[in-house]
């Protein structure tokens, strides 16, 4: 495949770092269409927009020679309009990201970035979300280029249809990243606080807090593997049946 087509989005916003800098990478491998949320949509998993018009404009935000659209929407309404309005054909691949944060473990239920990726394989298409777990504005995206560059291409010339959740460990300076391991994803969990607050009229709210649990002792778990600065690639899917369960569930019902 000598020139792909390549739709790119993202959850943190058209304007965010990581998208910018996959934007650039991606014009490295083929003809880049962009459409990506105008303002920040982190943790909408794979909400869509149906109780109000969803807005999409042309913009140009830099000299790349990537076509670009801002959309009022969640990230996968992005997807949708791309496929219903915005492309005269089928991408030959998806990109969501560079997310700012992790989507390993259970973070990959709440992800905007993922579930984006996750629409277009339900259309078929072959996708990727890429993720830095560094939340800073000004995180260093420069030891994933290869890395991204390499897994883009090999699924691209593979022609596997496979939906790829994709983290990388926050990159420290003479701390080079070890490799890619495909893995599985954590058994972990979010232990949920929520802050009570006051605002200026003395009306209560609340803002959520707290801390993530790793319950996986697994070596090959990808939240171990990105504390021992590895690259964790996790095939993931949409089918949410528990096939464990479904003879345990019919005996339950049907004695």
């Amino acid at each position: 495949m000598n020139y792909p087509l390549i739709l790119i989005t993202n959850d943190d916003g058209i304007e965010s770092p990581g998208l910018r800098y996959l934007i650039k990478i991606m014009n490295k491998i083929g003809k880049v269409v962009v459409i990506a949320p105008d303002k920040p949509q982190s943790a909408q998993s794979h909400a869509i927009t149906i109780d109000k018009p969803i807005r999409c404009d042309k913009v140009i935000i830099d000299d790349g020679k990537q076509l670009e659209f801002k959309c009022s929407g969640t990230p996968v309404d992005c997807i949708k309009l791309a496929f219903s309005v915005i492309l005269d054909r089928k991408p030959d691949i998806c990109i969501s990201g560079i997310n700012h944060g992790s989507n390993s473990s259970t973070n990959v239920i709440y992800s905007g970035t993922v579930s984006a990726a996750m629409e277009a394989y339900l259309n078929n298409i072959p996708s990727i979300a890429f993720s830095l777990l560094d939340h800073s504005l000004d995180a260093d995206f420069s030891q994933v280029d290869n890395f991204i560059i390499k897994i883009t291409r090999d699924l691209l010339e593979s022609k596997i249809v496979s939906c790829l959740n994709v983290n990388f460990p926050k990159t420290i300076y003479n701390n080079p990243i070890k490799g890619i391991k495909v893995c599985h994803q954590a058994a972990g969990r979010w232990i949920e606080e929520f802050d009570e607050r006051f605002d200026p009229k003395g009306d209560k709210y609340f803002w959520l807090t707290g801390k993530f649990v790793n319950n996986d002792k697994s070596e090959n778990s990808d939240q171990n593997l990105l504390e021992e600065n590895f690259v964790t690639v996790v095939p993931v899917k949409y089918d949410l049946t528990n096939v464990e369960h479904i003879e345990l569930i019919n005996n339950l019902l049907n004695e």
